[in-house]
């Protein structure tokens, strides 16, 4: 059975590890050549994309996701911020899209053209930053956020992951394929601990809210302590401080 947690963006500003500080200088890269339109695939409920918006105040933005209750989301913080005649969520397959933007927005959702199969592989990279890079005209901007190892990985990191070591790549590696597929890389980050710990902490906070908000002897207390120290357990005895995400500023070539 379903337990009804309460949805992540009641904890969480971004659905990555990410600062209002980086996001404001993301928002600033993806608006400096003026775009007109705006695209964020795997956009959850589109923090990031209404900045950019606001940033530039003549663009249409686009956000493609499929969940639903993060797209109903982005729609209501679009109106609450007067940005509803400008932004618009939907469910699209993102795979066909094939008409260009001036700034694009893609970030940990690479998985969205790798390999369907049922025993996960190492990240595609390459066939992420190969169709990103067919939405851009030249001169166009992407921020691209991805998972990378920022240290060697341990057992105990990848066992709650994909349990295998070449799930993903380094920093270094990274800015190399993008440069290899027809990016210029203006600029690189990635996530703090800080960032990462405000993340982790606002998925572990539907589960406290949970608790709060039921008797402790509900039939489904112990199965939410469990989801909720499973997690904890993950991050502070696994990969923390080993999984990263880079964040990338690039603009094609």
């Amino acid at each position: 059975m379903t337990i009804d947690l309460p949805p992540t963006h009641d904890d969480l500003t971004f659905l990555s590890p990410l600062s209002d500080l980086r996001a404001n200088g993301l928002a600033d890269f993806l608006t400096g050549h003026s775009p007109a339109t705006v695209l964020d695939l795997g956009c959850g409920w589109g923090e990031l994309l209404l900045r950019v918006v606001e940033h530039a105040p003549t663009a249409q933005g686009l956000g493609l996701d499929l969940d639903q209750d993060a797209l109903a989301h982005g729609r209501t913080l679009a109106g609450a911020r007067g940005l509803a005649e400008r932004v618009r969520f939907e469910s699209a397959d993102i795979q066909a899209l094939t008409e260009p933007v001036d700034a694009l927005i893609c970030i940990g959702a690479s998985q969205i053209w790798g390999d369907a199969g049922e025993v996960p592989g190492p990240l595609d990279y390459d066939a992420a930053l190969t169709a990103l890079r067919a939405l851009l005209p030249r001169g166009g901007r992407l921020v691209y956020g991805e998972g990378i190892w920022s240290r060697p990985p341990t057992p105990a990191a990848t066992a709650p992951l994909a349990g295998r070591d070449d799930e993903y790549v380094d920093l270094l590696t990274l800015t190399r394929l993008a440069a290899g597929h027809g990016f210029a890389v203006m600029g690189v980050g990635e996530a703090s601990l800080d960032e990462w710990d405000e993340f982790e902490g606002g998925f572990t906070a539907g589960y406290a809210r949970w608790l709060l908000e039921h008797p402790h002897d509900h039939p489904d207390a112990d199965r939410v302590r469990e989801l909720a120290d499973r997690q904890r357990t993950s991050y502070l005895a696994g990969y923390r401080g080993i999984l990263g995400l880079a964040y990338l500023r690039l603009v094609a070539v």
